[in-house]
């Protein structure tokens, strides 16, 4: 493939100002502009997906909750989880939504594999998992043959958060974060190894990170 993918590191930003650059950028993109990896953390914040039920909720409390468009049910994003926001063009890739996601998947189980960390995914129930508890959260999107939204990996954070809802849907599912099982590990390490497994995984080559938008 002759076009490179674009990877930003974006910092911690805002959950809305993101979400809204992201749906721009995927309404206004071309057929000639490249794909785009984002990497971020967000403040605290729970987002329920379209298909969301409220049951699962159960004590937000004083942490804001956002509505929004990706698949799944409720999670979690706070400071020290990486989030990775996919926007690629499906059709130039030739791949469907079940292969971005095994994508984003296998791209964490290396990472983590990387970093000493055994993890697989389930048919299931989307996502990474440790030892049945849940390192990486997907969420997705498809408008206009592109997908938005991604990825969340817990790398080094508060889990506390998680209690306050089912994580996913999943009433009693346990979470858990890379520095618990991995001591040494570091956000800026993981983001320079989960963007270089997530651009080979969708067939281009490593790219080099450009800090915020420009």
């Amino acid at each position: 493939m002759n076009m490179s993918v674009v990877c930003r590191d974006l910092g911690v930003i805002d959950y809305n100002d993101t979400w809204e650059r992201m749906k721009d950028f995927t309404q206004t993109r071309s057929k000639a502009d490249a794909d785009e990896i984002w990497l971020l953390e967000h403040p605290a914040l729970f987002t329920q997906g379209q298909a969301g039920k409220e049951e699962h909720l159960l004590a937000p409390g004083d942490i804001p909750v956002v509505q929004v468009d990706r698949g799944g049910q409720v999670t979690y994003h706070g400071p020290g989880q990486l989030v990775a926001y996919v926007m690629v063009d499906l059709k130039r890739l030739g791949i469907g939504v079940r292969d971005l996601v095994s994508v984003l998947e296998n791209a964490v189980v290396n990472t983590l594999q990387e970093n000493q960390i055994t993890a697989y995914p389930k048919p299931d129930a989307p996502g990474v998992y440790v030892n049945e508890q849940k390192i990486a959260s997907l969420g997705l999107r498809v408008r206009r043959g592109c997908s938005f939204h991604g990825l969340a990996l817990n790398v080094d954070m508060d889990l506390t958060p998680f209690n306050r809802i089912n994580p996913c849907g999943y009433q009693g599912l346990q979470m858990v974060d890379m520095k618990r099982l991995n001591s040494i590990v570091s956000l800026s390490d993981t983001k320079r190894q989960l963007a270089n497994q997530l651009a080979e995984q969708l067939g281009y080559s490593y790219p080099a990170i450009q800090q915020g938008w420009n």
